[in-house]
């Protein structure tokens, strides 16, 4: 039976850059750095954010950008506290995409990999009520 989610990596090309990424951003508690040693297939960092054992191995980054995403849970009343974050490390915003109504606010932003990340204030079930509240079809 699945537990839930382990771990999530992350290839990115500078260990330091995605680490400053980490903290400045998510506050990562970083747990480990491999230095020239490796156990895995590169060098890598492992932090710890919201709980979340998070991986970053040194490789090469994406060739593209995509909607694939990992989501962030904030609560509303820090939206502003990680626009601001994510704005002084100059990452780039993606415009976020149309909002049904009571499904919280997101901010999108891709790290210097090509990865895109989300900020989010809302819960599933707060979607699932915003799509029924929005759409009679809806069905849970």
């Amino acid at each position: 039976m699945v537990e839930g989610i382990s771990h999530i990596t992350f290839i990115v090309k500078d260990l330091e850059l995605s680490t400053r990424f980490f903290k400045d951003i998510f506050n990562a508690q970083e747990v480990y750095a491999s230095g020239n040693q490796l156990f895995s297939l590169s060098k890598e960092k492992f932090f710890i954010v919201g709980g979340q054992w998070i991986a970053v191995m040194e490789g090469e980054p994406l060739p593209n950008r995509t909607y694939n995403h990992v989501a962030f849970k904030i609560a509303e009343e820090d939206f502003e506290v990680y626009k601001l974050r994510i704005e002084q490390l100059g990452l780039d915003m993606k415009s976020p995409r149309p909002r049904v109504e009571g499904e919280g606010r997101s901010l999108y932003f891709y790290d210097f990999d090509n990865h895109l990340f989300e900020i989010h204030t809302g819960t599933l079930s707060q979607r699932l009520a915003g799509y029924e509240n929005n759409d009679n079809s809806f069905k849970r």
